[in-house]
């Protein structure tokens, strides 16, 4: 299944009495919401939020839904619209780039004696996976550049 790389939906913005704050709803995207103490920080989390919740949805291979109109969209109080563009390509690298913390499990002997030797016990980890993936080290080489620019 070939993922676009520009997803375009149309969103309310309203700014919460109670809390001062600016709220987005995404009409198409149920659960897909952010704020922000701003318009434009609340604007900023908006294309965050989308992309992340796309991004998910993607991985999860779930339908994605087509935009409704922005003509045809409505609030319950008549918030203004607007349209969020999130540029996934970009998006896609980052998440599937970053690091994740797990834990590791060893000996207490063995945890003494390499932290005396002060190992990087991530990069032993990443290494040997990858040793035992039989992943070429040029490929990794070429994702670290990607990731570094």
């Amino acid at each position: 299944m070939r993922k676009p790389d520009r997803y375009r939906y149309p969103a309310f913005i309203g700014l919460d009495d109670a809390t001062g704050r600016y709220y987005i709803l995404f009409p198409d995207l149920p659960g897909c919401t952010t704020t922000g103490d701003t318009e434009e920080e609340a604007l900023q989390n908006a294309k965050e939020a989308m992309s992340l919740h796309l991004f998910g949805m993607e991985n999860d291979r779930d339908e994605i839904p087509i935009p409704g109109s922005v003509l045809e969209a409505r609030g319950e109080n008549d918030e203004p619209i607007v349209l969020i563009e999130a540029w996934m390509p970009s998006f896609r690298e980052k998440m599937e780039t970053k690091a994740v913390n797990k834990t590791v499990t060893l000996p207490d002997w063995l945890d003494k004696e390499g932290r005396s030797a002060n190992l990087n016990y991530s990069q032993i980890l990443q290494y040997a996976i990858i040793e035992r993936l039989s992943i070429s080290r040029s490929i990794v080489r070429k994702i670290k550049r990607k990731v570094s620019v």
